[in-house]
Parts: structure tokens; sequence; C-alpha cells
């Protein structure tokens, strides 16, 4: 076939455009394209009727402003708010619709080239596959099977020229924005005032600029849906891609419906129609996912904005889609340019729509419109940053757009719940807002700070729950498993005969990945605003705020009224960890909380490490005398604290709060046996009906508690949350460290007997948090342990347990030596590496034994009440690590040289005789009062003889004496197996004089009992 040239091309073109025909069916609903494909001019052509028109001048696309260089700025119409529209000619129009200056526009062509952010690959795809449709600019009358060749010589052809020409412009503006001037017809809008100004003026008089076209036809669009005698102009048009659900309901609320995978058209009518009609039943196809709860409901009203709103969001998503069609064509400078164009104009006549200037101004405290679309993630790619972008230039019209947007989401927000994914749409919707970035700056992290609720002042003791329930962020932090905060989850996923340990792990594992998913979300909010210079003191102060307002929640008895949810604080605290994960703790200054500007209110009668009362305010006194010995805080700093703060007011409680509940479960299952197994007494008594009741009451409770601890089991026992909160003890460990000798990690025992008045001025829980969360972690967790940072947690365990004269409170001192006993095999097989790695650390072969000797007799006098008690379980602890440390030849070696000439032996053998009595002797009273009552009991007819409340009395007592012969015998049977140990393998020091009186009269003394 003999090739074309590119003027035969040309002429057979405009031969084509000028035949005449009809436009070809509307588009189906699924169609990717953004129009229906049109043949005919929808413009009046020059000349008479019917006569073949002549192919204008090149220079007539430069004369109507299409070209790069001879755009003309205008004056954006976000100006004219409140501004009636009160001229329809075209310079009245013209003022209202032009767009943003010049410079703004080259931003929005590099916007133009990005492919939409959630269009579906298939969708994509099939967008590319159908290049050969006419694109508007562009089509030749060829056979089928030349059809692809032609359009390929078209597009070569076209890519030589810098220029379009203007029957090209005019066709592409109309196919993008749906509208004709010549003749009514389907699927497109009719403006008959441009077509009166066509059939009476040329073209040059109509319009300067293409710019100024796009401009008035937009405005006469929506001028036209807002005039009552005038038959609604959307009814008539198709959507172009598959429909987000806007539906109206009975109560004139919109139920949001979640778009299927395959679009991502922007919010269109599910009737396949722009009009009113198509908000007239409820339903989309491809199979959305409805928010059908009620909570789930956000309202908007139904009225003439939705239906611009819808227009203008479906035509700035068709250049998306134009471009994607036919990218080398759309590439071109001039088209580039025109497509840049009509997407600031939809933004600009956007923002005349969200201001209600067209129909009736919207008060600040209404819903925004956007925020529907932006929930269901069905907004063009680029809408939102651009509609930033041209408002930004006006602080009160950006305002006036955005505050109702942040409001609206979090309205949105304290509707949602882990019941369902919906939680995630606000938070990555407004997450996305605080990524817009202007230069270096985050436009809407400034406006967000600026709201009055972004930090309220307290109004109540409630001042915990008052920052959460009040401040901006408080609803989207607030999202949580915890049965106490959202009992949804629990009825959703731990209700039902059908829940069993397999099902409960599989969900524990998804609530744990939504967790995950929200946080990271949480992260880059807080994280988007302390970038932002402008608002990262004012994020400091939030943060802040939250953990001083909380202190209350460290106490063992606390109004959980008063304070924040586990919840809230323990998402806040997974945002911090992550925000604290690359700070170098050479940043880190340690003296920062004494600093006279440190954002943190530490309480002057917080338990100190070592120092009193007195010689802390000595020495603070001193150190603010010398201003030097401060330095500017820095964020490192200020942000790893607030972390290690918010440890303690959210981890910690968390895990106490656990605890109790597995007590309290395990006293209910013990209350519903002793009830089961009594029941032949009761039942035929006249308190039956009572002990029914509270049977009734107790198994209620029980599944209560049952379905509570299967929440936080999800929310507490993730092992992502415990690795991180453990890498962050690690941090925390090393500074301290570093604190008592300066020569860490190369350190050496024992310590300075100078203890370095900043260390002993930190409260005690700095060290007190880190033994009761390890406690934790070994018991319900123990996998976690092994990690990198553990070495360091080793290291700081034997320290201070070989370093007692640091720490002033022996029961610290305690929990640290309870850490070696649960992680010792003999207690926990899963931490036999932890276990070992404390054995042959080497600071702990020559200082470790000898150390818990000295604390084994300490122990005797810890100047609590309850001393005579406490001291039994401590010793029974070292006494599980010494049997350990037996077994290792390295301390076997350093407990002879102890026995032999060790300054401890004598005091610890000493304290071991005398617990072994005790332990004895109140054991077997037990005994002895225990067989006494079970003898009472098998004589049944001395026994039924008795009064039921000395009945009663006795099962107390015998319930009683069974519980404390059990601890005691555990406690002797520990002694008495360190005694046998200890004189097997050691005889010499036993033979001293000191102990031959003792050892006769010892067995022979139990042995008469």
């Amino acid at each position: 076939m003999e090739e074309l040239s590119a003027d035969e091309i040309r002429r057979r073109r405009l031969a084509r455009l000028a035949g005449g025909q009809t436009s070809q069916p509307s588009t189906p609903l699924s169609t990717p394209l953004t129009s229906p494909q049109r043949e005919t001019p929808p413009w009046p052509l020059p000349g008479t009727s019917g006569a073949t028109p002549q192919p204008l001048p090149p220079a007539a696309s430069h004369s109507l402003g299409l070209n790069v260089q001879s755009v003309t700025p205008a004056t954006s119409p976000i100006g004219a708010s409140g501004v009636a529209y009160c001229s329809q000619s075209s310079e009245g129009v013209s003022s209202l619709s032009s767009s943003p200056s010049n410079s703004l526009e080259t931003q929005s062509q590099s916007l133009s080239r990005s492919q939409s952010m959630d269009i579906d690959t298939a969708s994509c795809e099939k967008s590319m596959s159908q290049v050969d449709v006419d694109s508007g600019i562009e089509n030749m009358e060829v056979e089928d099977s030349d059809r692809r060749e032609k359009r390929d010589l078209a597009e070569k052809e076209s890519a030589e020229n810098s220029d379009v020409s203007e029957e090209q412009a005019l066709q592409l503006i109309c196919k993008i924005l749906r509208v004709s001037w010549k003749e009514q017809d389907r699927d497109v809008i009719f403006l008959p005032l441009l077509a009166a100004e066509f059939h009476q003026s040329s073209l040059k008089d109509v319009f300067s600029d293409f710019k100024d076209l796009i401009g008035q036809i937009l405005m006469e669009v929506l001028l036209m849906s807002t005039q009552l005698h005038v038959h609604n102009p959307f009814a008539s048009l198709t959507a172009t891609s598959e429909p987000i659900a806007a539906a109206k309901s009975l109560d004139h609320h919109l139920t949001l419906i979640q778009p299927s995978s395959q679009g991502s058209s922007p919010m269109a009518p599910c009737a396949g129609s722009f009009g009113a009609s198509s908000l007239s039943s409820l339903g989309v196809s491809g199979g959305g996912m409805a928010w059908e709860s009620c909570g789930d409901r956000f309202t908007i009203e139904a009225c003439k904005e939705t239906e611009m709103l819808n227009y203008l969001i479906e035509r700035f998503d068709s250049v998306g889609m134009e471009e994607r069609k036919a990218p080398k064509i759309c590439s071109h400078p001039s088209v580039s340019q025109l497509l840049s164009n009509i997407r600031s104009q939809c933004i600009s006549h956007a923002v005349l729509v969200l201001q209600g200037a067209l129909t009736q101004p919207r008060s600040p405290l209404q819903q925004s419109l956007l925020v529907p679309y932006m929930l269901c993630r069905n907004l063009p790619y680029g809408f939102i940053q651009e509609l930033a972008r041209i408002t930004y230039q006006e602080e009160e019209v950006f305002r006036q757009i955005f505050v109702p947007i942040l409001q609206g989401l979090g309205l949105a927000v304290k509707e949602c719940s882990f019941d369902s994914d919906n939680f995630k749409f606000p938070l990555m919707a407004l997450a996305e807002l605080c990524e817009i970035k202007f230069g270096k700056t985050h436009p809407m992290c400034n406006l967000m700070t600026s709201l009055p609720l972004w930090c309220p002042k307290s109004l109540s003791p409630g001042t915990g729950r008052e920052v959460q329930r009040l401040s901006f962020l408080g609803a989207f932090f607030s999202l949580s498993v915890f049965a106490e905060d959202d009992s949804k989850v629990g009825d959703k996923y731990f209700s039902g005969p059908a829940i069993t340990t397999e099902n409960t792990r599989v969900v524990s594992q998804s609530l744990q990945h939504y967790l995950e998913s929200a946080r990271g979300e949480m992260f880059k909010i807080l994280h988007n605003v302390l970038l932002n210079g402008e608002t990262r003191e004012v994020a400091l102060n939030y943060m802040a705020a939250l953990v001083n307002r909380n202190v209350k929640k460290a106490q063992m008895q606390t109004d959980d009224k008063l304070v924040s949810t586990d919840g809230f604080m323990i998402n806040f605290l997974s945002v911090l960890q992550q925000l604290s994960m690359k700070i170098k703790l050479e940043t880190v200054d340690p003296y920062y909380i004494f600093h006279p500007h440190c954002r943190l209110h530490v309480s002057p009668e917080e338990t100190r490490l070592k120092a009193t009362m007195e010689e802390l305010k000595t020495w603070l006194g001193e150190m603010y005398n010398d201003p030097s010995k401060f330095s500017e805080p820095k964020f490192p700093t200020e942000c790893f604290f607030l972390t290690l703060h918010t440890h303690h007011l959210s981890i910690l409680p968390g895990c106490r709060r656990y605890i109790r509940r597995l007590r309290a479960i395990r006293e209910l299952n013990r209350t519903v046996e002793e009830l089961k197994n009594s029941e032949s007494q009761w039942k035929d008594s006249p308190l039956a009906s009572r002990h029914r009741e509270m049977l009734k009451r107790c198994k209620t409770q029980l599944k209560k508690l049952v379905r509570s601890k299967a929440c936080a089991d999800a929310g507490l026992l993730d092992e992502n949350l415990l690795r991180r909160c453990l890498q962050f003890y690690s941090m925390v460990i090393q500074l301290i460290l570093r604190m008592v000798d300066p020569a860490y990690p190369h350190m050496s025992l024992p310590l300075n007997p100078e203890i370095p008045k900043s260390f002993a001025a930190l409260p005690e829980f700095y060290i007190e948090d880190v033994a009761e969360f390890l406690l934790f972690v070994v018991q319900y967790s123990p996998q976690v342990l092994y990690e990198p940072c553990v070495q360091d947690i080793v290291t700081f365990l034997v320290v201070f347990i070989c370093s007692q004269n640091y720490i002033r409170n022996p029961y610290l001192i305690a929990k640290l030596v309870e850490v070696l006993f649960v992680t010792n095999p003999a207690v926990q097989l899963r931490t036999q590496r932890f276990s070992e790695m404390m054995e042959n650390h080497p600071l702990s072969v020559k200082q470790l034994v000898p150390a818990l000797m000295k604390f084994y007799t300490d122990v005797e006098h810890t100047g609590a009440t309850s001393e005579f008690y406490d001291k039994f379980t401590i010793r029974y602890h070292i006494s599980t690590i010494f049997k350990s440390l037996w077994q290792n030849m390295g301390h076997h070696g350093t407990f002879l040289e102890e026995f032999n000439s060790g300054k401890q032996f004598v005091r610890y053998i000493n304290m071991l005789i005398n617990d072994t009595t005790f332990l004895l002797d109140e054991s077997l009273e037990s005994l002895k009062r225990i067989h006494e009552v079970q003898e009472e009991m098998k004589n049944k007819e001395q026994w039924d003889q008795l009064p039921r409340e000395q009945q009663q009395s006795r099962q107390s007592q015998l319930t009683q004496d069974e519980r404390v012969s059990r601890s005691y015998l555990a406690l002797a049977t520990e002694t008495v197996d360190m005694f046998h140990i200890l004189t097997k393998q050691v005889q010499k020091p036993f033979l001293r004089v000191l102990f031959t009186t003792w050892w006769p009269s010892f067995p022979f003394f139990f042995c008469q009992q």
C-alpha cells in the first residue's frame, strides 16, 4: 500500500471532520474512556453552513494562546468567594474561572504526567490497549487493516510539530469536558450561551485563549445546574468509569461503599448518571463492601454541590485517562499545557463549589463534601495536592476549604473500630494530607496545629482522658483492640462457642497486623508534623502534654476515668519508638531531666535511685546556679526522654493490668469450682437461690474476662511491639551504664565508690521499669529475648546486682535478682540461652556469687513492714540461682574461695540455718492442723453434728493451712537442698566450732516433732 504523505493525512483528516457524521453510541459504564467517541466537531466551523471548511493557518493556535509561551496568567477564582454571579457574558465568566498564576501552571505540568495512584493494573492496560480509538485530536478514515499503521504515522507526524491545530484543541476540550455548543446530543452537555456567542461572533471574539474558554465552559455548566428552571445538565451523562456508590437513602444520608479493585473513578452516582435521579438507589456493580453499621455511616447532604463536585472530579480524572491513552501526543508542550489548564480550572471551580460561592456560602461547621471521596480512596491522583497548591496562596480560602476536611476526618475516625478495616481510610487520608509539601513547608501540618483543639487546656481533674477525647489527634490514637476501650472487637472476634485456641491465635495475628498498619499511618502523621520546622515546637508540646497529663497511670491504684486508655497510650508509644529508632546515644543529654526547660514534669517526691530529697535539692541548687552546665535541649534528647516516660505510662500499666486480669480469672475459676463441688450441700438450703445466682454471675463475669484477655493478648503480647520495647530499654541501659562508668562497654567491677550525682538523682523507675518489663516478657513471651540487645541487658543485671551500694531500695535489687531467677532453666526452659549468657559473663564469674551471698543476708532487714515474709521469697530465688551457678565450673571455684576465706560465708550459713528451722517448724505445725481437720471430716456423723458456721470456719482454716504449708515446704525444701549440696561437696567449712554444736540438735529436733 502506498504510504501517505503528511499533507495527504492532514487533508483527509479535515475532510472527515467536515463530514458531519453522527456521534457513536455512548460509552458503557465499565469503559475506561473519558467520553463517547465523537466524529462531529462540537463547535460551528467558520464559513457558511454546509461549505467545506478550509484549514486554519498554523498561527491560529498561537493567537488563541495554546502555545506554552503565549499563555496569559489570570487571577484565581478563589478570590471570588461569596461574590454573586451577576453577568453571563464571557467577560464576567472569565473573571471567575481563570486559573492561578503561570508559575503554578508549570508545577501542574509535571503533575499532569503522573499516572493515577489508585488505577487498577487491568484498567490501565485496557486503557493503553485502546490507543487506536479516536483520541479527539486526530483520526483518519482508513481501512481497519491499516488503522494502526496510519495511527503510528500520524503520531510521528504530530511529534514533529510543536503545536496542535485549533480544531484538535477544541475537540479535545469538548471531549474531556463532555460539552457541545453546536447541537444537543447524547452524553454531552449542550451550552446555549456559548452557542449563541459563537453564532454571533467569531472565535477570537468569544474567547481570548483556551484557558478563558475552559473557564467559560465550566462556569456555564455549573450555573446551569443551579437554575431550577433549567433541566439538570448532568442527567444525560453516562459515567465514564466504575462509580463509587453515593446513594441517597430514605433518611437523606449518603452511605459510603468501598470501591472495588477494578477501578479508580471519582465519586460518580451509581445509577450511571450524574443527575439527582442517580441518587435514588443503593447498590454498586462490582461488589463493593458497604459500611453497613450505623457507626460507620458518614452523612452528607444530597445537594447541588455534590453533583457539581462529581462532574469536576470526573473531568479532572479524564485528563489523566487521556494522558494514559495517548502519552506521546499529550507530552507535547502545547497539549500538556492545555491539559494542565483543564486540571487547574477544574480545581479552581471545585474551590468555588466547596465554598458555596455558586449556591449558598457554607458554614465552617458544615461537613466538607470532599471527606466521603477521601474516605473511599476515590479521588483522582493529584486532586487534593492540586487543591492544596492552588488554595495555599490565600490563607483564608485555604482554611475555609481544609478545616472542614480535617474536622470531617476526625469525626469519621471516631466511628471506626478494628472490627472492620474501615479504620484505615481516615488515617490514610490524614497521612496523605500531612505529606503535602511546598518547598520546606507542610501546609496541612500548619493548619492542623493551628486548630483550637490541637492541644486543649485541661478543664477537670481527668486531664489524661480529656486530652484523649478532645485533642484533634486523640481520636486517631484512640483506635484500640482492648475490650476496655472498644467492646466491639471482643464481641465480634472472641465470642461464641466456635472460638478455639487456633482461631484465637489467627485472629490475634490479624488484629496485630491491623494495629501495625494503623500505627504506621499515625507515625507518618506525627513525623510530618515534626519534620515541618514551623510546627515542631507545637508538636513537642503536645507530646509532652500527653505524658504529663497521664502521670497518674503509673500509680498502683488509679481511677481509669481520669487517664487515657491503654490502647491510646500504647499507640502513642509505638509512634515514639519509631521516632527514637535512629537516635544515637551520643546525641542524648543525660542531664535533660534536670534541665530548667525540660518539658517533662517529674515530681520532686519521685523516689530517686540513691539520693534523698535533701541531697537532690542541694545538688539541683548547685546546678541551677551555673547555667553553663546545661546545654540547649535538642530533638534527639527530648524524643528519647519522651519515649522513656511513655513506656512508664503505657506498656508497664498494661502489663500490670494483664497480670491482674489473669489473677481474677484464676480466682473466679476457683470460686466456680468450689460452688459446683459444694452444690450437694447448699442445693436444699434456704440460700440455694442465692448460690445459683452467684454461680451465674461468676460464669458471666468469667466469660467477659476471658474475652478481655483474648483482646489483651492481641494488643499487648504483640512480638513486634515487645521487641521494640526491649530494643529501646537496651538504649536506656546503655545510657545509664555510661553514667556510672564512662568506660562502657569496657567496664570493670567493683564500680567507683563515689556515686555520680547525676545517676543518684535519676528517678527509680528508670531501672525498675526495665526489671518489670523483663519479668513480664520472660513469663508471657520469652521468645522475644533472643535479640542482639540482650547482651546489654545481661551486663546491666550483673553490674547492679554486684553494685548494691548504687541503689538505695533493696526491693529494686530483689527485682533484678528475680529476673535472674525467672530466666533460670530450672524455671523457664526457653530462656536457657539468656541464663548461659549471664553465667558466662566476664563480670559475673568473680563478682556474682559474693554479691548474692551478701544480699541473702542483707535482706533480713529491708525496712518494710512485711520484711519478715518477703525475705523468704527473695532467698528462695537466690538459692535456686546458686544451685544453677554451682554447676558452672567458673562459679564453682568462686564458691570454694568464698567458703574458705570469704567474708559473707558465715553470715550466709547462719541465715540458712535460721530459715530452715523456721520453715520446717511452721510447715510441721500446719501439717498437724491439716491432719486434725481431715480426721474430723472423715467422721461424717460427728462432722454433721457441728454447727454450719463451725464447719465453714474449719474448712476455711484447712484451706489456709494447705496454702501456707505448701509455700513453706517449697521454701524449706530449697534451703535443705542447698544444705545438702554444700555439705556433700565441701565439708571443711561446716566443721568449724561455730557449727559443731548445732548439727546434732538440728535433725533430732525435727525427728522428735
